[in-house]
């Protein structure tokens, strides 16, 4: 999966789940670009690691700074959803 098509993907995960709420691929787009960041301005994520912090996204899972390189640890739900354990 590429980026045009997670952005895709999340605004109609977002019109799927829930009627009322409605997120353009425009507007997905936007918090994609703040969260991760583009070639030209880092995101959130690039910045909270640069400062050695770890950045957790709930069950998903977590960023690690290390050196310079990041680790990924995944979180419970996503490994019991990869592994078809979830509930």
């Amino acid at each position: 999966m590429d980026r045009t098509q997670l952005i895709e993907a999340t605004a109609g995960n977002a019109a799927t789940n829930d009627a009322d709420r409605h997120l353009t691929t425009e507007t997905a787009e936007h918090a994609f670009d703040a969260i991760f960041g583009t070639v030209e301005r880092p995101g959130s994520i690039a910045e909270a690691l640069r400062r050695e912090e770890t950045v957790v996204l709930g069950s998903f899972g977590s960023f690690h700074p290390n050196g310079e390189t990041v680790t990924f640890r995944p979180g419970k739900a996503l490994t019991e959803f990869l592994r078809n354990t979830t509930e």
